[in-house]
């Protein structure tokens, strides 16, 4: 069973135009902590929407995109 919620279009478009401008973001994650991320990619796979990104740390990773709050 996939429980993935879809985000909001706007906040989709969001991280695909900051994947393509290579723009910083300040997100939030799922438990509140925030997290500057450079977006390098977004996704479908497996019956969800993915956002790979780039820490500050120069960590890439990979996060399933309802669990990130606008």
């Amino acid at each position: 069973m996939n429980d993935y919620r879809p985000i909001a279009c706007a906040d989709h478009e969001r991280l695909e135009f900051a994947a393509l401008t290579q723009q910083w973001l300040e997100l939030t994650l799922e438990g509140g902590m925030a997290q500057r991320l450079l977006p390098l990619d977004v996704y479908t796979r497996d019956g969800a929407e993915w956002l790979q990104a780039q820490t500050a740390a120069g960590d890439v990773v990979t996060l399933r995109l309802d669990t990130l709050k606008f």
